[in-house]
């Protein structure tokens, strides 16, 4: 990675564990795609009134070549975000098939660019 990943926390304090398994996630996305330039990550725990638990927000921003891949998990949508491991394991599962999805299609369109082969005899 080009520049050192970025992790922020909000609405919590600041957690060496937690940073510690991004840092291990971060680490795995790059084995699978070695084009990953950058790499933020923001944790938040929204206020959350009149609630008992607090749903983890995690956001993830992956620039790549020629494009910046968002993952942004909406709090509120799956109770079990209440973990925050939960809410970054999910968060990271996602970067990495839009990572895919999209080298998927670069390689693609690359083989799209060339000119088709010929497969006729030489004499």
């Amino acid at each position: 990675m080009q520049i050192p990943p970025k992790i922020s926390f909000h609405g919590m304090d600041t957690s060496e564990a937690v940073e510690a398994r991004i840092m291990e996630r971060i680490d795995k996305l790059e084995e699978y795609h070695k084009r990953i330039v950058s790499c933020r990550v923001a944790v938040s725990a929204p206020h959350r009134h009149n609630r008992k638990g607090k749903i983890f927000d995690v956001r993830i921003d992956v620039g790549v070549p020629g494009r910046e891949i968002v993952v942004n998990r909406e709090p509120g949508k799956n109770h079990a975000h209440e973990d925050v491991y939960v809410a970054i394991r999910d968060a990271f599962n996602a970067a990495h098939r839009q990572l895919e999805d999209h080298f998927r299609k670069r390689g693609a369109m690359r083989v799209k660019d060339h000119a088709p082969h010929s497969h006729g005899t030489v004499d």
